[in-house]
């Protein structure tokens, strides 16, 4: 989608530091993070979002989370511990119409978020 602030990141039409690039997704720094370490894990194929998904997805999103778990283990967090959150919709908290994930460490986690 042209107006897909995701897409133009995954297709390079708008600059972004890459941390992770592969036939599927890309890894970036979220902008505005919530913890130390706040990566965002996309995908490149346009999905508004979680509900989107469909049986035929299975592999891209087990390929999302093996990714995710990489760059937890690169960014130094997989030992103590991170966080890992998928918004869905405007009341789930989702403000990029894109499907993404997103991974939290660096400090202690509570329950509820805040």
């Amino acid at each position: 989608m042209a107006d897909c602030i995701f897409c133009q990141i995954a297709t390079k039409q708008r600059p972004s530091q890459l941390l992770h690039e592969d036939e599927q997704c890309v890894v970036f720094r979220d902008i505005t993070p919530k913890a130390p370490t706040h990566l965002l894990v996309v995908p490149k194929r346009h999905i508004a979002q979680l509900d989107d998904l469909t049986a035929a997805d299975q592999s891209m999103i087990g390929h999302l989370i093996v990714t995710l778990t990489t760059m937890a283990r690169q960014a130094g967090v997989a030992g103590s511990g991170y966080r890992v959150v998928i918004n869905c919709g405007p009341e789930g908290g989702q403000t990029v119409g894109h499907l993404h994930l997103h991974l939290l460490g660096g400090r202690a986690m509570h329950w509820p978020p805040g």
